[in-house]
């Protein structure tokens, strides 16, 4: 995720990190009330890493688990609920590219059992050599 040091991201930032376009961000604020950067004094949005990880679990939800953007409001609610959002943004998972929000997933289940998968030796190898990509990306653009 974010570099800890840097307390705020600017919508651009945020879009490149998420591999998002900034009108998806945008899009999302209207939909998600949980996603609520601040603006600055001229106006712009300012991300904190909460605002980022609360960006990358929507991503998640809609574009890897397919949910549907109802259900992913419902889903954050559970998971806000159960006290646990924060450790759900911060499960690792694959980068995917996204055209935009017209390409919304419309499929409304989520995966039968995410726990079996993480026993999978292979899949456990490939999450951390995901990790440690993501790692060197971060570096690489200084976030």
């Amino acid at each position: 995720m974010p570099d800890e040091e840097k307390l705020f991201y600017s919508i651009g930032e945020v879009a490149e990190l998420l591999q998002l376009k900034p009108y998806v961000l945008r899009y999302w604020e209207t939909e998600f009330k949980k996603l609520t950067p601040k603006k600055s004094f001229t106006g712009q949005r300012t991300y904190k890493v909460r605002d980022i990880q609360l960006a990358s679990t929507i991503k998640k939800l809609l574009y890897e688990d397919k949910y549907t953007i109802a259900g992913a409001v419902q889903k954050l609610e559970e998971l806000d609920a159960k006290g646990e959002l924060a450790a759900f943004a911060n499960t690792p998972s694959e980068p995917t590219v996204s055209a935009g929000f017209g390409d919304t997933p419309k499929a409304a289940t989520p995966p039968a059992e995410p726990a079996a998968e993480a026993a999978d030796p292979q899949k456990v190898k490939d999450l951390k050599s995901l990790l440690e990509a993501t790692k060197k990306l971060l570096k690489k653009y200084n976030l």
